[in-house]
């Protein structure tokens, strides 16, 4: 994913606030899209979009904190950056400790803003590719016979071939062979990478 295919979602209920946002954003070519409440953002973003979320923590009816716990209960992990007042601070330092990316206190400088909004979608698409990377080790993982997985999993463990083979009862050959169709499969070269990709695993 690139950034030109993130969305940078901005949800307050100050309609000033969100058309100076968006005419920002837009300033250095990021797409926005504008919600003036928590309900509008939820009926109409799932999560699966890229991006991130500018979310003003006090509006009326559900608050953005309301909304930011809304969303990690729907496993949207979309990377938030609160808009706080000064007395909100508090409320936004134990929402970054739940997992929200920042917090930006009123009136803020629009380069801080646009840093911290580009700080979230690199975030954004790491997470993404680290996503179709962990898909793609599972997906070539479940290729493995299930002898193939023990052997692999006590090759990773850092155990030689005749210990393998002493403790499976089988032929050193076999488990060489058995080892050989894992790093194949598994499209690795060497046994450093075997090991990062059983990390990657976790």
């Amino acid at each position: 994913m690139s950034e030109s295919e993130q969305t940078v979602f901005v949800v307050d209920d100050d309609d000033a606030v969100r058309g100076s946002l968006r005419m920002l954003l837009n300033s250095v070519g990021l797409k926005s899209a504008l919600f003036p409440s928590a309900a509008a953002f939820l009926a109409e973003v799932s999560g699966a979009q890229g991006g991130c979320v500018l979310l003003d923590i006090r509006m009326p009816g559900m608050s953005g904190l309301q909304l930011f716990e809304q969303m990690c209960a729907k496993g949207m992990r979309l990377p938030v950056i609160f808009i706080t007042g000064h007395g909100d601070v508090p409320m936004a330092v134990r929402a970054i400790k739940k997992g929200a990316f920042d917090f930006l206190q009123k009136p803020f400088n629009d380069q801080d803003l646009l840093d911290r909004v580009q700080a979230a979608l690199g975030e954004d698409i790491a997470r993404r590719n680290s996503d179709v990377e962990q898909q793609s080790l599972r997906e070539r993982r479940d290729r493995l016979t299930p002898r193939e997985r023990e052997i692999m999993e006590r090759v990773v463990a850092g155990q030689a071939n005749k210990v393998i083979a002493i403790e499976l009862g089988l032929s050193e050959r076999t488990v060489e062979l058995h080892r050989a169709h894992v790093m194949e499969k598994m499209e690795v070269r060497s046994l450093a990478e075997l090991v990062a990709a059983n990390l990657g695993l976790k």
